[in-house]
């Protein structure tokens, strides 16, 4: 029995020495993948939407398809075939790491934007192509918040798909899922736009939230749920029918 504690401690001890060593991999590659792409990013500075939004799920989705196999983190896609042809879509989205939403939005199966925090558009150089792909929010005012409403509704309106975090921040918990907030669901009654569960697998593995400075190779997983309509349903039980279809389906297939 000791003996089997002691070979599990080194096993911890030589898994987080190499995650820390990974992550410094993964941060210079993250860098240098950046400064190339961003010359991928300049039609944005002139286009308008939606074809900025599309253009910059193009370079997004190259940029980070190189990354992710770099640094030993392939995605595979499951059920693009919810998607309809005509049909837009309120995208939500679990949250469990700071990889979700570099892995989301470029591999969505067509042109989205997504709800950010504001603070991040002051990161040198990345702060642009995190701008052009959002629809940013100062969580700490009232008036950004209802802005950023007014904000999706557009998207929305000009056909663009709009994806959100419904727990808000990354979930810390032994949980599938934190308690959903209810914005994106007051946001699908008042425009009558159907919600579409997106679910992330395995980027709580690969970048946990808890732990400093650490990158552990894995494959990522995104599985697109079917789509839920918001006609004829309060946001309430709007939410808490896509609450249990998305944490019945996480507790189901994590293991995979």
């Amino acid at each position: 029995m000791q003996d089997t504690q002691t070979t599990t401690e080194k096993e911890n001890i030589f898994a987080a020495i190499f995650a820390r060593l990974w992550a410094l991999w993964g941060l210079v590659l993250f860098i240098v993948t950046l400064l190339i792409a961003i010359f991928f990013y300049l039609p944005c500075f002139f286009l308008k939407e939606p074809a900025r939004a599309r253009w910059h799920r193009h370079a997004s989705r190259g940029w980070m398809f190189v990354y992710l196999h770099l640094i030993g983190c392939p995605l595979r896609i499951r059920g693009k075939e919810h998607f309809i042809d005509g049909q837009n879509y309120i995208i939500v989205c679990n949250h469990n790491s700071l990889m979700d939403v570099p892995v989301s939005t470029p591999f969505m199966p067509r042109a989205n934007k997504t709800i950010a925090k504001k603070s991040f558009t002051k990161v040198p150089i990345f702060g642009w192509i995190y701008t052009f792909g959002s629809v940013l929010v100062d969580r700490n005012s009232d008036a950004s918040r209802r802005k950023s409403i007014d904000d999706m509704k557009n998207i929305l309106a000009i056909g663009l798909d709009m994806l959100i975090y419904p727990e808000g921040t990354r979930n810390r918990t032994g949980d599938p899922l934190k308690k959903f907030y209810d914005g994106a669901f007051r946001l699908a009654t008042d425009t009558g736009k159907p919600i579409l569960p997106a679910i992330l697998f395995h980027t709580k593995k690969v970048f946990p939230a808890n732990k400093f400075f650490y990158l552990m190779p894995h494959r990522l997983e995104m599985h697109f749920l079917p789509a839920v309509s918001s006609q004829g349903i309060s946001s309430e039980e709007l939410k808490e029918k896509i609450f249990k279809q998305m944490w019945d389906y996480y507790a189901a297939n994590d293991h995979q």
